[in-house]
C-alpha cells in the first residue's frame, strides 16, 4: 500500500514543480525515442511508462491549483 503525504504548497510552488516534472518527463520521452530507434522494446516500455505515471502526477497537481 502507498503511504499518503500531505503537502500545503503556494500555487507558484506547485507551478515549481510542475515545470520539473515536465523536463523530467521530457527525458523520458526522448529516451523512449531513442530506444524506439534502436529496437530496444523493453526500454521503450518503460521510457514510456515512466512518462506516463509523471504525466498523470502533473494533472494531479494541475486539478488542485486550477
Amino acid at each position: 500500500m502507498d503511504k499518503t503525504i500531505t503537502l500545503k504548497l503556494t500555487e507558484d510552488e506547485a507551478e515549481i514543480i510542475i515545470d520539473a516534472l515536465e523536463e523530467d518527463m521530457q527525458g523520458y520521452v526522448d529516451s523512449a525515442k531513442e530506444a524506439r530507434g534502436n529496437n530496444n522494446r523493453e526500454d521503450v516500455k518503460t521510457f514510456d511508462e515512466a512518462a506516463q505515471r509523471i504525466n498523470s502526477l502533473i494533472e494531479r497537481i494541475r486539478t488542485l491549483i486550477d
